[in-house]
């Protein structure tokens, strides 16, 4: 099963961060990679550690592991 999927609006793709604990941990992460050029949509969520990206084209996976560092977490990578 791929943690990326090409749709209409873009490409999804799922990551697994650590370290995150809450909103503001959410908030962090979100901003980060929102920042990303390409990224249109963010959604981090605590209680599973997951991160769902979209994008117009698949990032770079140190690029996100350098976004997610600079929140304070750990990419573990894609779920």
């Amino acid at each position: 099963m791929s943690s990326e999927a090409n749709t209409g609006s873009g490409v999804t793709t799922v990551y697994r961060v650590t370290g995150m604990t809450c909103g503001h941990c959410e908030s962090a992460v979100t901003e980060e990679l929102g920042a990303l050029s390409g990224v249109s949509s963010v959604k981090a969520v605590a209680s599973t550690g997951q991160v769902t990206v979209v994008s117009a084209a698949p990032l770079d996976d140190e690029a996100v592991r350098a976004a997610v560092d600079e929140a304070g977490y750990e990419l573990v990578g894609r779920a």
